[in-house]
């Protein structure tokens, strides 16, 4: 069986000539408050807030914000004045003491690999480091092996030479 799948769904319905009902109860809100206004209160006090009523009422009906309607910037602005805030930066700069780890003497080709550090994310980039030099095959067997250690993954080792045979 074929179906007819709806086409231009996010497209409101004209109901009231070129109005959509979303439209038309702005708008038609707009005009009866304004007349209800000018009735009550002198014209020099009324035609301020009317004109007000109106522009607010025109903005809702037809003005598109970042692509979406009015009432949802109107929305998004009353709750982040009404909502409490988090501020996460801090400029102020921590003291903590660092302990330096007794260095272990070099020998040769032996590479030292720090087990606890200051920071996960030192940590993280000298990781990160040792297996772009396996993966680049620059790697010697002592980097290597710390990186077997260390997550038990090894990269393969690639280089030109090996891609050609």
């Amino acid at each position: 069986m074929q179906f007819q799948v709806p086409q231009f769904i996010e497209v409101e319905d004209k109901i009231f000539g070129p109005l959509t009902f979303r439209q038309f109860i702005y708008i038609g809100g707009a005009l009866g408050s304004s007349y209800i206004i000018w009735r009550i209160l002198p014209l020099l006090l009324a035609a301020p807030i009317i004109a007000g009523i109106l522009g607010v009422a025109g903005a809702l009906a037809f003005f598109k914000f970042n692509g979406r309607p009015f009432i949802i910037a109107l929305e998004n602005g009353f709750f982040f004045l009404m909502r409490s805030k988090l501020y996460l930066w801090n400029n102020a700069p921590k003291n903590v003491k660092v302990e330096k780890a007794p260095q272990k003497p070099k020998i040769g080709t032996e590479v030292y690999v720090p087990k606890l550090s200051e920071s996960r994310l030192h940590e993280l980039a000298w990781s990160l480091d040792i297996k772009e030099r396996i993966a680049a095959g620059v790697a010697d067997e002592s980097e290597r092996e710390a990186s077997r250690t260390d997550s038990g993954i090894v990269a393969p080792i690639r280089v030109a030479q090996q891609a050609r045979v």
